[in-house]
C-alpha cells in the first residue's frame, strides 16, 4: 500500500519533531511524520476486525484514515497521535474524577490523577462535596482545611509529573456557587503564581442566576450537613467573579444546571465537572476522545470563487465519527473504572478548527450576521451527519450499552455514541493542520519569527498574502508594519474591503465572540471552548455584560481574557480606546526574566561590611536586575537589601531609564559611612548601589540617553510581537505564549498549557 507524503508546513514539522514523533531511549527521533500517521491509521482502523471486517476492508479504512490526517482535513486529539500503535496506548484527552468528603477519596483521586497525567490526559474535578474550611472532623477531632487547600495538593502532584514526556498535566477545579467556601475559591488565583496547574470555574446554578437578576440573597449549603449556613447577596458574588476574571482571566463560569440538563444518561449520575478547558462535561470516571475537522479544507472553487463543499464535509464527518468510535476500542485506559464508564456511554467529541480560515476564503467577516448564519448551517450539518453515521454504526455494532437508560431511547435515536460533538481547543493540532484555532478569529495577520540567532523571518497568513498580492498592495515593508500590531485596520495602504474581512481577535467586539460561541453551542452535544477577548481598557462592567449575554444566549460556560491582565505578559505597547483622545499616561509592564542571564558582581566596602552587588544585563547590555548580599548579614539588613534590590529590579524590568534610579539612590546617608580604596566616600548601602549602577552604565558601549521615562521594547527574542493576547514566554523555546481557546499556546514550537 502506498501512502502519499503528508502536506505539512515548516511549523507543523517543528511541532511534530518536538512533541509527537517517536523517539528512542537516547531521545533521537526514529519516525517520520508519514510513519506517524501510518502508525495511527493502522492502529485505529484495526478496531474494525473486532466487528468481523475483512482484511481488505481494514486496509481500505487505514488508507482513508491516513489520507484525512495527512491532508490536514481531520486530526485527532494529541494523546491519540502520540500513543496509538505504541506501548503506552492511552488515547483520550479528557477525564473527570470524583472527589468525596473523605481523606481516602481525596488521595485516591490524587493517585488516579498521577496515572492519567503520566499517560497524557487532563483531569477535571468538582470540589463541592468537600466540607468547608474550619468544619469539625468527627473521626479525628480536628478541623477541615477546605476545598482550596486540597486543590493545592493536586496542584503540587501535577507539578511533579511530566505529562506523557511532553507537557505538564492540566486540571479543572470546579466549586458550586452555593458552597460556603465560594469567596475563597473565587479569589484563590488572585496571585497568578498560585495553583498554576489548574483552570478554575464557578458552577453557577439557575437559581443563583435568577437571584442575580432579581437582586436577592441566596443560601450557602454545607455539603456535609446539607443545611444552609449563611446567605450572600447574589449580585455581589457575581460581581466578584466578574472582577476577578477582569483582573486575570479567572475564574471562568459554567452553567452547571444547563450542562446537566443536556446529560444524555441522567440515570447514571449527575454532571458535576468538566475537563480542563470546560468543553467536555463528563460523569465521574468517564473519559472522552476528541478530534477536529479542518473547515478551511471543506471548500470547493469555481472561477476563483469559494463555496462550502457539503458533500466533502458529509463524507469527512462520517470518517471522523468512525475514527473516534474506533479509538474507544483501541484505547488502553489508565484505570479499570475509567474503561468501564467510558465504554458504557461511548462518548466522542467531534469538533472543528479553521473556522476563521473558511470565512476569509469565502470573503465573510467574522463579525457579521452572514458569519453567524453560516456557523448555524455548518455546525447543524455536522451534528446531523454525525448522528446519521452513529446510527448506521449502531445498526452494525450495537448501541452504546447504557442506551436504554438514556434520553436517546425516549427520542428514538438508536445511536452508537451518547454524545457526538464538542468544540475543543485545537492547540497544537491546528498547527499540524496549518489551520486557525478552533472557532477563534485570526490571531494575527503577520508574525516575525526568530528561526535562529540573528535570523528573523516574516510569516504572513497565506490567505492574506494571496489577496494582498492579487490586489496589488503587498510589500515587505507593509507586512513588517502589520507585524507590529498583527492587525491591518489602521493602515491606509490596505483596501477597506480587505480590512472588513481580515479582522483579528482584538478587532472584534466581545459581543461577537459570544454570539459566535452561542451559535456553535446550539449544535454541540457537549460544550464549546472559546476565549472572549477584551482590550486592556475594557471595564469590569463590560465583562459583566458579556457574562450575562452568554447566559441569555444559551452558552454553557464562558472564559474571558483581558489584554495585559496577567503579570508576565511580554507585550509593552500602549493602547487607547477608539473614539477617545489619546492619553499621555504610559504603563510600566515588567519584562519576563529569561532562564539564563549574564552579569557582574562587584564587592564594595560600606560602613556595615563588604557589600556584594550583582547586576545582570539584558541581551542589549542594559541593566535588568540587581541582587545584593552583605557578608553574613541577616535580619533587617538582609531584608532591606532584598527590598531595595527587588524594587530597583522591578523598575529596570519595567523599562525605567537607570539614570533617575541612580539619582534617587545616590547620596542617601546612614550613620556608618565608609571610604573605598580609591578614596570615594560611600554614604550607605543605597548609595553603594547607585555607584555600582553608574559605573556599569559608564562602561556600556551604548549608554542610555539623558533622563527620559519610556517603555523599552521587550527583550530581543520577543520584541517582534506587538499584537495582543500574549500572556508570557514559552518555557520551551522562549517565544511568546498567546491566550486562545482557554489555553496558553506557542505558535513557534507547539507548546500548549490548558
Amino acid at each position: 500500500m502506498s501512502y502519499m507524503e503528508p502536506k505539512l508546513t515548516e511549523n507543523a514539522l517543528k511541532v511534530l519533531e518536538k512533541r509527537y514523533l517517536a523517539k528512542n531511549e537516547e531521545g533521537k527521533i526514529v519516525e517520520t511524520p508519514r510513519e506517524m500517521f501510518i502508525r495511527v491509521a493502522k492502529s485505529i482502523a484495526s478496531a474494525d476486525r473486532l466487528y468481523g471486517k475483512a482484511e481488505q476492508d481494514v486496509d481500505n479504512l487505514t488508507e482513508k484514515f491516513y489520507e484525512v490526517m495527512a491532508e490536514g482535513e481531520f486530526i485527532p486529539n494529541s494523546p491519540t497521535l502520540m500513543n496509538a500503535g505504541r506501548e503506552l496506548g492511552q488515547l483520550s484527552a479528557c477525564f473527570v474524577l470524583p472527589i468525596d468528603d473523605s481523606m481516602e477519596s481525596i488521595f485516591e483521586a490524587v493517585k488516579s490523577t498521577a496515572l492519567i497525567h503520566k499517560t497524557g490526559g487532563g483531569t477535571g474535578f468538582d470540589f463541592s462535596k468537600l466540607r468547608p474550611k474550619n468544619s469539625p472532623v468527627r473521626t479525628t477531632g480536628g478541623i477541615s482545611s477546605g476545598p482550596v487547600s486540597f486543590m493545592k495538593v493536586f496542584n503540587a502532584a501535577t507539578q511533579a509529573i511530566k505529562q506523557g514526556g511532553t507537557r505538564r498535566g492540566a486540571n479543572m477545579g470546579i466549586l458550586r456557587v452555593d458552597h460556603p467556601d465560594i469567596l475563597e475559591f473565587i479569589t484563590c488565583k488572585q496571585d497568578d503564581k498560585e495553583i498554576t496547574n489548574f483552570n478554575i470555574s464557578v458552577a453557577l446554578t439557575e437559581e443563583f442566576m435568577e437571584k442575580v437578576e432579581k437582586g436577592e440573597e441566596y443560601d450557602l449549603i454545607d455539603p456535609h450537613t446539607r443545611k444552609a449556613v449563611k446567605k450572600l447577596p447574589a449580585r455581589e458574588v457575581f460581581d466578584l467573579i466578574v472582577k476577578q476574571a477582569w483582573k486575570n482571566g479567572e475564574p471562568g463560569i459554567i452553567f452547571i444546571d444547563r450542562m446537566d440538563k443536556d446529560n444524555p444518561t441522567p440515570q447514571l449520575g449527575k454532571i458535576e465537572s468538566t475537563n480542563p478547558c470546560g468543553e467536555q462535561p463528563l460523569l465521574p470516571y468517564e473519559s472522552c476522545n476528541l478530534g477536529s475537522i479542518n473547515l478551511a479544507k471543506m471548500l470547493k472553487f469555481s472561477n476563483g470563487n469559494a463555496e462550502v463543499d457539503w458533500d466533502k464535509l458529509r463524507t469527512l464527518t462520517h470518517v471522523a465519527v468512525h475514527f473516534l468510535d474506533n479509538v474507544i476500542d483501541m484505547n488502553k485506559f489508565p484505570l479499570k473504572e475509567i474503561e468501564e464508564k467510558t465504554k458504557l456511554t461511548r462518548k466522542i467529541g467531534l469538533g472543528v478548527m479553521g473556522w476563521a480560515d473558511m470565512l476569509v476564503q469565502l470573503g465573510i467577516p467574522y463579525n457579521s450576521e452572514e458569519a453567524i448564519k453560516l456557523a448555524d448551517r455548518v455546525m447543524s450539518f455536522i451534528l446531523k451527519e454525525a448522528e446519521n453515521k452513529s446510527m448506521q454504526m449502531a445498526e452494525e455494532r450495537g448501541v452504546f450499552p447504557a442506551f436504554e437508560r438514556s434520553k436517546w431511547a425516549y427520542e428514538g435515536k438508536r445511536l452508537r455514541n451518547a454524545t457526538l460533538t464538542t468544540i475543543a481547543p485545537t492547540g497544537t493540532i491546528s498547527i499540524i493542520a496549518g489551520a486557525s484555532s478552533g472557532i477563534e478569529p485570526l490571531f494575527a495577520l503577520v508574525y516575525i519569527r526568530n528561526v535562529m540567532e540573528g535570523t528573523r523571518l516574516l510569516e504572513v497568513n497565506p490567505y492574506f498574502e494571496k489577496i494582498a498580492k492579487e490586489t496589488g498592495f503587498y510589500s515587505k515593508e507593509l507586512m513588517e508594519k502589520i507585524a507590529e500590531k498583527g492587525s491591518c485596520q489602521d493602515l491606509a495602504e490596505v483596501p477597506d474591503e480587505v480590512k472588513k474581512v481580515f479582522v483579528t481577535s482584538h478587532d472584534i467586539s466581545p459581543e461577537w465572540h459570544i454570539r459566535m460561541q452561542a451559535v456553535f453551542q446550539r449544535y454541540t452535544n457537549n460544550a464549546v471552548s472559546k476565549t472572549v477577548n477584551f482590550p486592556y481598557y475594557a471595564t469590569v462592567e463590560e465583562v459583566k455584560k458579556v457574562y450575562l449575554l452568554a447566559y441569555q444566549l444559551g452558552c454553557k460556560g464562558v472564559t474571558i481574557y483581558r489584554d495585559k491582565s496577567r503579570e508576565e505578559q511580554v507585550l509593552n505597547i500602549a493602547s487607547t480606546k477608539p473614539g477617545k483622545p489619546e492619553k499621555k499616561e504610559e504603563r510600566f509592564i515588567p519584562r519576563p526574566r529569561p532562564e539564563v542571564m549574564k552579569g557582574t558582581t562587584t564587592k564594595i566596602n560600606t560602613g556595615c561590611g563588604n557589600l556584594y552587588i550583582t547586576i545582570n544585563e539584558d541581551n542589549e547590555g542594559h541593566p535588568f536586575e540587581v541582587f545584593m548580599q552583605m557578608g553574613k548579614a541577616g535580619g533587617c539588613a538582609a531584608s532591606q537589601l532584598e527590598a531595595i534590590g527587588r524594587l530597583v529590579s522591578l523598575a529596570l524590568r519595567s523599562g525605567l531609564d537607570p539614570v533617575p534610579i541612580i539619582e534617587q539612590l545616590r547620596g542617601i546617608r546612614c550613620p556608618s559611612p565608609s571610604w573605598e580604596s580609591g578614596g570615594t566616600r560611600i554614604f550607605s548601602c543605597a548609595d553603594a548601589i547607585a555607584r555600582v549602577l553608574e559605573r556599569r552604565l559608564s562602561q556600556m558601549k551604548n549608554p542610555p540617553a539623558e533622563i527620559k521615562v519610556k517603555i523599552l521594547p521587550p527583550l530581543e527574542e520577543n520584541s517582534h510581537l506587538h499584537n495582543a493576547n500574549v500572556v508570557g514566554v514559552c518555557p520551551d523555546c522562549g517565544e511568546p505564549l498567546k491566550h486562545e481557546e482557554g489555553c496558553s499556546k506557542c505558535e513557534a514550537c507547539g507548546y500548549s498549557k490548558c
